[in-house]
């Protein structure tokens, strides 16, 4: 279901050359909430539009998008950027200084550049993507590739957070700045909840405690979470078990996705069927 966006960005003008997922998720939220977007892509156009056309479609709903060749065809990026307030890359640190892209806000004073880069410091222009992020930051369970992008998605909305917290310091003092958004950093927040033990295999909601956990039910599985005292009581007595795995486990089993969901919705159990 489609949730309505206040249109708090309606006087901001924004240019992506952002392509794959990042930079586009960024670009799609900030036009959510009624931004120009306008989306410059290669002549080749964006890999993600040929790897998840629907998606594609999806971000670039509310989008302008231009094919245009920036190193041949400079002028017109240039004049696009003029009246500009928000500029999104994704690009190498080295490929951007190249293109004199580093700090527009020198021909453009109040153009602030979101950044989004892999790494940063002395590894800035180290290639690498969401799967290697992931790797060094504890996110993944090999041999298993993950289901979900988690250093593009959180670095998606950084994107978003940075470009607003730009614009709030753009009015105080007038000027556009440069800003980073660096995709490790993310994948390494997304790692903490490992790292301080609240997640991972052994860990309190990694399964260790009964009232958080996935469990086979007649006909699929179940995730329940159940992590406050309240919910946690309400559900031994609802199910009539003592709180180990294996009285949940048995109890699960013997009722379809459909029953047990009905079950929690009636008794206030945050319960449901597992897609």
């Amino acid at each position: 279901m489609e949730v309505a966006t206040v249109q708090l960005l309606d006087d901001v003008r924004v240019v992506s050359l952002a392509i794959n997922l990042p930079g586009p998720l960024a670009a799609a939220r900030l036009a959510e909430f009624g931004a120009s977007v306008t989306k410059v892509e290669p002549p080749s156009g964006d890999p993600l539009a040929a790897g998840a056309p629907d998606w594609y479609q999806h971000l670039i709903r509310q989008q302008s998008v231009i094919n245009l060749d920036i190193k041949a065809e400079r002028a017109k990026l240039d004049a696009l950027l003029a009246d500009a307030d928000l500029l999104i890359t994704s690009m190498r640190p080295s490929a951007l200084k190249r293109l004199g892209l580093s700090r527009p806000q020198e021909t453009v004073p109040r153009l602030c550049l979101i950044e989004i880069v892999g790494h940063d410091g002395n590894r800035a222009d180290v290639p690498g993507h969401d799967l290697n992020y992931q790797a060094v930051h504890g996110t993944l369970s090999p041999p298993a590739m993950p289901k979900v992008p988690i250093a593009d998605m959180l670095g998606a909305e950084r994107a978003v957070c940075t470009a607003l917290a730009a614009l709030h310091a753009r009015n105080k003092t007038g000027a556009g700045a440069s800003y980073r958004v660096v995709l490790e950093e993310a994948a390494q927040r997304a790692g903490d909840a490992v790292r301080h033990g609240i997640m991972g295999d052994g860990a309190m909601l990694g399964g260790a405690f009964p009232g958080y956990g996935i469990y086979e039910s007649a006909d699929g599985y179940v995730a329940l979470g159940a992590v406050e005292p309240h919910f946690f009581a309400r559900t031994l007595e609802t199910f009539g078990v003592d709180g180990t795995h294996e009285e949940m486990q048995k109890a699960f089993a013997e009722k379809t996705t459909a029953e047990l969901e009905d079950i929690a919705a009636q008794a206030d159990i945050p319960l449901n069927g597992v897609k």
